[in-house]
């Protein structure tokens, strides 16, 4: 009998409770300007493997399932959206203005610090290899023992406050060796615009993919760890109703503000505005809460749900986050 209470304790406490949700994170491309010159002498082609890594963390946070990741397209379409650069990839001011508007807890960013190979390789007169076609193992003449290095640091930027709450590294190194970083692969072949998929098998099949994936790897394993870090972050919603079809509401607000499905919201009728008198922006609104609203769908820039209360609403009138 004791035996079997202790396996039950065991299943119960392995369970996460209810209210334990994941902490929201988007991942920015990291950025590689110290070692761009590499990476063009490596493809032939200045590569972006910034956007790369970016993708291989996001595939990795998404399969350890510590996080809830922001969809890469989504993030892309956002940048896209506020003209965000290249420039802006290591900046923290900038990843938390991009987090607030994607409703994210943290925004990770990072920079490449190496991408090639070791510098143990002998050349043919016994010393070691100079220049760039040596250095990041092109060519074939002298190389021995040849392994490929990727090393990548990340920093954890918290949205409200662009905080850099904590800082993370991965370095990997090719478990092979070769006269070449791309090895028994095909990985030199870059698509159309400078792209190489780094997720693709053409290019894990190399040294310097096998290099970038351990780094990779070690990279999350130092992010998931820091998880327990981020705070709580009190979300609060506030909109407009769009349209009213009998007690189905339309909503100007979507997932990008925080707006789930199953959440309650409170619906507040008439008042007026409590504007600053130095510029005029609507502080906050005053007016006579009438009803709930339950989410039932919802997509980034919008939301329905069903109302439930004692005035009919109409549109305009607001919607919020219950009062704590």
């Amino acid at each position: 009998m004791k035996k079997n209470v202790f396996v039950l304790f065991l299943i119960v406490a392995s369970v996460p409770p209810a209210w334990c949700q994941k902490k929201r994170v988007a991942v920015l491309d990291f950025e590689y300007g110290t070692v761009q010159g590499g990476v063009s002498a490596i493809f032939g082609q200045n590569v972006d493997i910034g956007k790369g890594i970016a993708d291989l963390l996001v595939d990795r946070l998404v399969r350890d399932g510590t996080y809830s990741v922001i969809e890469r397209k989504a993030l892309q379409k956002l940048l896209t959206e506020q003209n965000f650069s290249n420039s802006d990839r290591a900046d923290s001011n900038s990843a938390a203005k991009i987090g607030k508007l994607l409703g994210v807890d943290a925004i990770i960013i990072g920079s490449i610090t190496q991408f090639g190979r070791d510098d143990k390789s002998i050349g043919a007169g016994g010393g070691v290899m100079r220049g760039v076609g040596a250095k990041y193992g092109l060519g074939n003449v002298g190389l021995k023992n040849s392994k490929a290095v990727v090393g990548i640091s990340a920093r954890t930027v918290l949205v409200e406050t662009g905080e850099i709450l904590s800082v993370a590294s991965g370095k990997g190194e090719s478990k092979r060796s070769g006269t070449t970083l791309f090895g028994a692969g095909a990985g030199s072949r870059t698509a159309a615009g400078g792209g190489v998929d780094m997720a693709s098998t053409n290019f894990s099949d190399t040294i310097i993919g096998e290099a970038t994936a351990a780094a990779v790897s070690a990279l999350r394993s130092e992010l998931v760890a820091g998880a327990s870090k981020l705070p709580e972050r009190l979300v609060v919603i506030e909109g407009l109703i769009a349209d009213v079809s009998g007690n189905t509401l339309i909503l100007n607000v979507g997932t990008r503000a925080g707006v789930k499905v199953g959440q309650n919201l409170q619906v507040v009728q008439g008042g007026r505005e409590i504007r600053d008198p130095a510029t005029g922006k609507v502080l906050r609104r005053v007016g006579t809460p009438i009803g709930m609203v339950t989410i039932t769908e919802a997509d980034e820039q919008s939301s329905g749900g069903t109302y439930n209360g004692s005035v009919q609403p109409k549109v305009g009138d607001q919607v919020k986050s219950q009062p704590k």
